[in-house]
């Protein structure tokens, strides 16, 4: 995962409230076993417009999304993160977010921003033709016409965003540790590791020879 400390540019002014994970990524797309091309299929339904916002140039590759409250909500299926990732989009800012949606978006790399409505609202307003900034070292959502908007982010995930660090990266960090322990279990508690019962049966076999 590649680490996240300030995610600035273009920004999707779309608003929505209630998004569930289906309108991010329909069902029929859930077969892939990859995450490649998923953002092909990411808001379908909405994209079957031709006016829709997503197909826009005025925001192509935009890596902000700006939405309205309880986004993500719906089935926990971690393909819609997968999907906003691979369209580029790195920040989601909402009034609120579904608990499991906002986890699935922690694990891919994805900064969920926590606003209130009035903020939010401005962002709406600013992004039609202005680029916005969120900052995971002020933390803190900003504007060209000086508005800075404060945000909280659980610590430890603010950490590992900042430090590029997945499950597999928190495993890998702790390489060390987890080495040592090992070597511990092996020297002092053998019938764990199975060490013993090897020996045990060398010298059986031996015997029986």
């Amino acid at each position: 995962m590649e680490p996240v400390t300030q995610v600035s540019g273009k920004a999707y002014p779309w608003g929505q409230k209630n998004v569930d994970t289906d309108v991010i990524i329909p069902a029929h797309w859930l077969k892939t076993i990859t995450r490649e091309g998923l953002g092909k299929g990411a808001f379908e339904t909405v994209r079957a417009d031709p006016a829709n916002i997503f197909d826009d140039p005025r925001y192509a590759g935009s890596p902000i999304l700006i939405a309205g409250d309880n986004f993500g909500c719906g089935s926990s299926r971690e393909h819609a993160a997968w999907a906003l990732g691979d369209m580029g989009i790195k920040a989601v800012i909402a009034p609120s977010f579904s608990d499991i949606f906002s986890g699935n978006a922690f694990k891919n790399g994805i900064v969920t921003v926590v606003l209130p409505q009035e903020a939010i609202d401005r962002l709406l307003e600013v992004a039609q033709d202005q680029p916005i900034s969120v900052d995971l070292e002020t933390m803190t959502v900003t504007t060209p016409f000086q508005d800075r908007f404060t945000f909280e982010l659980d610590a430890f995930r603010r950490q590992c965003l900042m430090e590029g660090l997945d499950e597999i990266g928190l495993t890998l960090a702790r390489d060390t540790q987890i080495s040592k322990y090992e070597a511990g279990v092996a020297t002092h508690r053998p019938w764990i590791s199975g060490e013993q019962a090897h020996a045990g049966t060398s010298v059986e076999s031996s015997g029986r020879t």
